[in-house]
């Protein structure tokens, strides 16, 4: 298969910095199309893989999956776009499109392994594939998305990741108006998922363990705050939550949060933390509560967060950077000095030598 090589920052080893390396980009085949990459949001799955904690990686690496750009090629059988569109990726560039997850439109849950937008085997070039922090990608176009136009495209990158990983459970479980709905960590998902819910109609209250960020929490839309350390108000909201949307991914007390739930309430994990979170029987049984996990969204439900965010305005709160801050970015990312996304302006990588 022809290929053309591109500029792209990876790194190539799991305790080696990020720096500017070349990778091999196929040609666009007759469903494909190539785009030249704007702006790539910066994911805390990034750092993992980078890093090999999530144990797999490939290396070179290459990694990012919150990508907004505009198309320059298209190849001779693409009928959704044209040379000049706006699109994005996120997550996943393929699926196996034959099990039952992939034809009901659920690819992220396909039963063969989808393929992520990078680190996983490319059935094309037969390596693995390399993600966002690069000048050009090319994605079969049943994988590529329409970003509306009234959007700041900078801070819509995030919504390909952290977007519809808060969109998904939400609507899963219908969240709307007369539903009183907890957000549990404000980071990079749970900053996104307040704005969804507020704007889905629902009441939302945003737990966390900082006194610091009510302030904020009430700017992103919240109408209540709960803060978790506080005993008296826990036990005050005992519960009073329909549903629960925890994005936090270090250990905490999941038990505490399902007291907070009503009858028949929910609470969703989006968050990933690294040991298991011990769930106490009587947490779930006397209010027939349920605990589940959920994660990203098929392509067609991503489309369609994308299109409810172009109708209420709603992108991630963003710090823009340049390519060659990248390694500085992740240590901060690993600190929580962000509010609330970092993102790569591409401009900065094709501005290198």
């Amino acid at each position: 298969m022809n290929t053309h090589t591109v500029k792209a920052f990876g790194t190539e080893a799991p305790e080696a910095d990020l720096k500017q390396i070349s990778i091999e980009r196929r040609e666009v085949n007759a469903k494909d199309v190539e785009i030249d990459i704007l702006y790539c949001g910066v994911c805390h799955s990034d750092i993992h893989t980078a890093r090999n904690e999530w144990p797999g990686t490939i290396y070179p690496n290459v990694p990012g999956h919150e990508i907004v750009g505009r198309i320059t090629k298209v190849g001779s059988g693409v009928t959704k776009f044209k040379a000049g569109d706006l699109a994005a990726v996120g997550c996943m560039v393929d699926s196996c499109r034959e099990c039952e997850s992939c034809k009901e439109g659920l690819e992220q849950y396909c039963e063969n392994g989808m393929t992520g937008t990078y680190n996983a085997p490319d059935k094309h070039l037969g390596i693995q594939t390399f993600g966002g922090y690069s000048e050009r990608v090319v994605v079969d176009e049943d994988f590529v998305l329409r970003v509306p136009e009234n959007l700041d495209l900078a801070a819509a990158a995030p919504l390909l990741c952290a977007g519809i990983t808060t969109y998904s459970p939400l609507r899963h479980w219908k969240v709307g108006p007369g539903k009183k709905v907890g957000i549990v960590g404000i980071g990079g998902l749970g900053h996104m998922g307040v704005k969804l819910a507020k704007a889905m109609g629902a009441h939302v209250v945003v737990i966390t363990t900082s006194a610091s960020k009510t302030e904020d929490a009430k700017r992103l839309g919240a109408d209540e705050v709960i803060l978790s350390n506080d005993e008296e108000q826990m036990k005050r909201n005992a519960g009073t939550l329909h549903f629960i949307l925890d994005c936090v991914s270090a250990q905490h007390d999941i038990n505490a949060y399902l007291r907070l739930l009503k009858r028949d309430g929910q609470l969703t994990l989006v968050g990933a933390p690294e040991e298991p979170l011990p769930v106490a029987p009587f947490s779930l049984i006397p209010g027939r509560k349920s605990f589940s996990g959920s994660m990203i969204g098929g392509i067609a439900e991503t489309q369609e967060m994308l299109d409810f965010c172009g109708r209420h305005n709603i992108t991630s709160d963003i710090e823009l950077i340049a390519i060659q801050d990248i390694n500085k970015a992740y240590e901060r990312m690993l600190k929580g000095d962000v509010k609330y996304r970092f993102v790569i302006d591409m401009a900065s990588l094709k501005n290198e030598l």
